[in-house]
């Protein structure tokens, strides 16, 4: 094995993102000097993306255990049981640097990868959900990273066969240099196919198939995910992975059928880290060890150093343990589905992952004359990795305001005294924010594969038929970083809330959540305990809604010369509708239907839309969450919805209950006449976005029913209107109502009357005007 000289090792380390004192913590492990190879393979192991070693002791904080839960965190994917035999395999993950380096590609790859970890559990995936965020969408590098991130999310999954079935995007300067890219994947399979990523049985082969080895992709764990970076920087880009969608609808046949048919003792995708990562990960889980033979990994490129070999992560690639006379069926599968396939390697019964040059005998021992390269401990790359300890401390003041920067609507348009809330309600319409996401979704393919109930532009969560069942999934997926950047507990907390509640809405069940958590440079104490406060946010939130955290993502050093991105926890939830004829969802059904308001407004323009548009930044306001009041609501939902009492079910959220009321009359094309009660201030009310609130409409010969069901929740509910007209009409009442706009009399003001067709008009150009796609003007 090749024996560096101190000089070159101290150097090397630095170069590849190593710090000095990971290089003694290396030595200690190792009892010696790393080589190159070795040094190559450290660095992408005990990057943040790939080892957690700022995030780790924050994650152990987590409810992991649930009723239902087959595989948590640690495994590929999140995977719950939905009765019959079935499971729902789930994750949300980031693609954030190669993204703002490479967007098209950055996007696509951040979709291969997620469905590989979807399909390596032993589930068909069966929907993707994207939530993205960019600066300012007037600036020119915004307008080419958004054409290029949607391309490449659209490109690769209606190529590969996956409907793109919703998501988020938002818009902030804080996301000018650092966009976010993060993507979730949902699965279903057999619980009797759930397949673990393990190397058991020395002994056993280590093949790999799929794609070939190239050069893209070197080192992305640790260049691109794993520190601050300028992104025109050249030297970034050979670091972001080349997808290739069609090769993995292969893959994903050629898997799934290995699984079913029983052939593989184990299976990893390739990604991060390459082979180095789908090793030494699968061996650690095993206790046991595995030789490489480096001449036996098919290259698409020649003359590859070893390191460029180990730790390439080049798209399209699976590791899997197969017994030895079962590799002939393996060989034969891969031939059918047209995959390259080769054996590399051998299961030991030592714990070390060894690389060799010159070949393994039949036996899997190094042959005569061969080379050994490295060797290193599984468990000092995985589980024995670095763990640090960092600093953590809240900024000197914390405020809710709008990002800096123009807002997006002129402030003029919104003058604090004497406004029209009808003006106001027009322009948060019309706002990139909140406004239809038609001119994206249209470019996904959001109903292949057959199983899309609700999709993207139906509003509120995705609803996924379970084929051959009366059963459904819900998928929603929400993040609050405008609230965040004062409160990280809160904003996480609230951003469980809200996926949870927009599942809950249907009348299905949540299961579980996944996350992504997109945060700065852990070394900064400000970064590190934003990081920290929404952990603690994200636990507290799942232990009081009864779910448990099955998997997720920590993305770091999101941050650039100008400053780091508003602290962004994106969270997933998945539900299940026992019944998907009973899916309720939040558009109007039928004018005459009764309009109710369930739950307690409070505080809310703090952080909110409203704010951002008017350029006002409120020292009060601050939205205050119960989550005991959260659960109760979310409860009495599910109970409306499953007992076909409930004709819609709306939750109020971004821009408010002005916003989600005239969202619902939109989207059914049936205004409405409410008389909204007031509680603080007509703007506070109509505009401000403090949790658990729902918008519903009934029957009105069951609309007793469903205040009844509400009261025996603990929750406060109100009848405010009637479903039907062409027009929105929202009246205030109270004595906050006074000055509001005209007076009808005693405390009652007509705040809101606009035509339905104003209201979608501003609700479906909002995107494209602000984007420079909109030809109509």
């Amino acid at each position: 094995m090749p024996t560096p000289s101190l000089a070159t090792v101290m150097r090397l380390h630095r170069t590849l993102g190593l710090t000095d004192d990971e290089l003694v913590a290396i030595r200690d492990r190792l009892g010696r000097d790393p080589n190159d190879l070795e040094l190559a393979m450290f660095s992408v192991m005990w990057s943040e993306h790939c080892s957690y070693k700022s995030s780790k002791p924050l994650l152990r904080t987590l409810p992991t255990r649930g009723e239902g839960v087959v595989a948590g965190p640690g495994e590929n994917a999140g995977v719950v049981s939905i009765g019959d035999g079935l499971a729902v395999a789930f994750k949300l993950e980031s693609h954030n640097h190669p993204s703002a380096v490479e967007p098209y590609q950055g996007a696509a790859t951040g979709v291969g990868g997620i469905l590989r970890d979807i399909f390596t559990m032993g589930a068909r995936p069966i929907a993707v959900l994207d939530a993205l965020r960019f600066g300012d969408p007037a600036e020119p590098r915004t307008r080419h990273l958004v054409d290029g991130v949607v391309r490449g999310v659209g490109g690769y999954g209606n190529c590969v066969g996956v409907p793109t079935v919703g998501g988020e995007l938002v818009f902030d300067p804080s996301y000018a240099d650092n966009p976010l890219v993060n993507v979730m994947a949902i699965g279903l399979l057999e619980e009797r196919h759930l397949t673990r990523a393990a190397a058991p049985g020395p002994g056993n082969l280590v093949v790999l198939f799929g794609s070939t080895t190239g050069r893209d992709g070197i080192g992305g764990a640790s260049v691109l995910a794993s520190a601050t970076f300028a992104d025109d920087d050249p030297s970034k880009r050979p670091s972001v992975q080349v997808g290739d969608p069609f090769a993995e609808k292969l893959l994903i046949e050629a898997s799934l059928e290995l699984i079913e048919r029983g052939l593989v003792e184990g299976l990893q995708d390739l990604g991060a880290a390459g082979i180095t990562c789908a090793t030494s990960e699968t061996a650690d889980r095993a206790g046991t060890g595995i030789v490489v033979d480096l001449d036996a990994v098919p290259r698409r490129e020649p003359g590859m150093a070893p390191f460029e070999v180990m730790i390439s992560e080049s798209q399209e690639r699976m590791l899997a343990i197969v017994r030895p006379p079962r590799f002939a069926d393996v060989a034969e599968v891969c031939a059918r589905w047209g995959l390259p396939c080769a054996v590399i390697g051998r299961v030991t019964d030592d714990r070390d992952i060894v690389i060799v040059e010159g070949g393994l005998d039949t036996d899997g021992r190094p042959r005569d004359g061969a080379r050994e390269l490295a060797r290193v401990p599984a468990p000092a790359l995985t589980s024995d990795a670095i763990v640090h300890e960092r600093l953590a401390a809240p900024p000197e003041r914390r405020r809710l305001a709008p990002a800096p920067g123009a807002p997006v609507v002129a402030s003029d348009q919104l003058p604090e005294r004497g406004m029209d809330p009808g003006a106001v309600l027009l322009a948060l319409l019309g706002s990139p924010n909140l406004a239809s996401r038609r001119a994206v979704f249209e470019q996904y393919d959001s109903t292949v594969g057959a199983s899309t109930v609700a999709g993207p532009t139906s509003g509120g969560a995705a609803v996924l038929r379970v084929q051959g069942t009366p059963k459904a999934l819900v998928a929603a997926t929400d993040g609050n970083a405008g609230v965040s950047a004062a409160d990280p507990w809160l904003g996480a907390a609230m951003s469980v809330a809200e996926a949870a509640r927009n599942v809950a809405v249907t009348g299905a069940r949540p299961l579980g959540v996944t996350n992504c958590l997109n945060y700065g440079d852990p070394t900064k104490p400000e970064a590190f305990w934003q990081l920290s406060e929404a952990v603690r946010g994200l636990g507290d939130a799942c232990r009081a809604l009864g779910l448990p955290v099955t998997g997720g993502n920590v993305s770091l050093y999101n941050e650039s010369a100008r400053g780091r991105i508003a602290p962004t926890p994106q969270i997933g939830v998945v539900g299940l509708l026992s019944d998907v004829s009973r899916a309720v969802g939040p558009a109007f059904r039928s004018a005459g239907d009764t309009i109710l308001l369930a739950g307690e407004a409070g505080p809310g323009l703090a952080g909110s839309e409203y704010a951002r548009i008017a350029g006002v930044a409120p020292e009060d306001g601050q939205p205050a969450l119960d989550l005991e009041l959260e659960r109760s609501l979310q409860s009495f939902v599910v109970e409306a919805a499953q007992g076909g009492i409930l004709r819609s079910a709306q939750d109020v959220s971004g821009g408010g209950f002005a916003v989600a009321l005239a969202e619902a009359a939109i989207w059914s094309g049936l205004g409405a006449n409410v008389r909204l009660p007031i509680s603080s201030s007509p703007a506070a009310d109509l505009f401000g976005e403090s949790p658990s609130r729902l918008i519903l409409s009934t029957e009105p010969r069951h609309a007793a029913a469903v205040e009844l069901l509400a009261r025996q929740h603990g929750l406060p509910i109100e009848h405010i209107g009637t479903v039907g007209s062409e027009r929105l009409l929202v009246e205030l009442a109270g004595a906050g109502a006074t000055g509001a706009a005209e007076e009808r009399g005693s405390g009652v003001a007509d705040a809101i009357d606009v035509a339905l067709a104003d209201l979608a008009r501003a609700w479906e150009h909002g995107l494209p005007r602000a984007l420079g796609w909109d030809t109509v003007g």
